[in-house]
């Protein structure tokens, strides 16, 4: 009886170890295999996850600010807002024509094109000036493209954004109104039979059709206007000091100067001879009533009483 008890202790300890070994064993299996979940949340972060797309353009942005002379660009945009976006960017490089062509050639790589140029100059005075049009969502690209252009150094830039959302809303809401009263006016028409009616309601419908095709234009170029953006460059060679910058003496400016402060002296030289002119004769009429008087007064005060003679008797 007890090396039955004694067999059965036994049998239970070998038991107990072995479930708790197993247990260990399918522990330690799961946590060093990945799990499925786990393994595509790592992967969507380190490729292409909404946190490292975020992630990605914030440290393109922190590089673009660190490195001197760089373009201002506008954070990331809100893609549900109806934006307009404007750039004015200043360039300087050793032969701005050359420029001109590398910043069309960036327009063209980008989906954009060239809306006006101008070149002028000649040998080391030449300078352009240029507006591109590039796609709205390329807009960053462009601005950083025209940046790392060879042989140009930014002067100056400006980035500008419009939100023109509640108009863009403003006028589709009013081209869906007018195109359903088109639709009815075009029912009453089906249903007219005096020539009255029919009359009426072809002049009102004619109306309604016009200002529907005038939403629709200014609907369309808000559209054009958002979709696409506008960047004005200017670009003057090397050697062309900006003005406001220029330390070098120039006698000419000075001969100017000199000549502007001669005119304003013979201006008022000759205000101050028509002001006498017309009234130099009123301190002269002042100052001889005062000699006149005072000369009275004197040759009253020498005459004096007129001396008493004595009587004799």
């Amino acid at each position: 009886m007890v090396m039955i008890i004694g067999k059965r202790g036994t049998t239970m300890r070998t038991l107990l170890l072995a479930t708790l070994a197993l247990g260990l064993l399918v522990a330690c299996s799961g946590q060093s295999a990945p799990t499925p979940q786990s393994a595509g949340g790592s992967g969507a972060t380190r490729e292409g996850g909404p946190a490292a797309a975020i992630a990605k353009g914030a440290t393109g942005a922190d590089q673009v600010a660190s490195q001197p002379g760089s373009v201002p660009v506008p954070a990331a945009l809100d893609p549900s807002r109806a934006l307009i976006l404007t750039a004015s960017v200043s360039l300087r490089a050793g032969d701005p024509w050359a420029a001109a062509d590398r910043a069309q050639g960036v327009a063209s790589s980008l989906g954009g094109d060239v809306m006006s140029l101008s070149q002028s100059g000649s040998g080391e005075q030449r300078s352009a000036a240029m507006t591109l049009r590039v796609p709205a969502d390329k807009f960053n690209d462009a601005l950083r493209a025209l940046r790392a252009l060879t042989d140009v150094e930014v002067l100056s830039s400006n980035v500008d954004s419009k939100d023109v959302t509640e108009q863009f809303v403003d006028l589709e809401a009013r081209l869906r109104a007018k195109q359903a009263e088109e639709t009815r006016y075009l029912a009453l028409l089906t249903r007219a039979e005096k020539i009255e009616d029919i009359l009426r309601i072809d002049q009102s419908l004619n109306a309604v059709r016009t200002q529907i095709e005038q939403l629709t234009g200014q609907l369309n170029s808000m559209k054009s206007r958002t979709t696409f953006s506008t960047i004005s460059l200017s670009i003057t060679p090397a050697g062309v000091v900006p003005l406001g910058d220029s330390k070098v003496y120039d006698p000419s400016k000075t001969i100017e100067r000199a000549v502007a402060a001669l005119g304003v002296m013979l201006r008022v030289a000759a205000d101050l001879a028509i002001w006498l002119l017309v009234l130099g004769w009123l301190p002269l009429l002042l100052l001889g009533a005062a000699f006149a008087a005072l000369r009275y007064r004197r040759q009253t005060t020498t005459a004096g009483p007129s001396p008493t003679i004595p009587h004799v008797s």
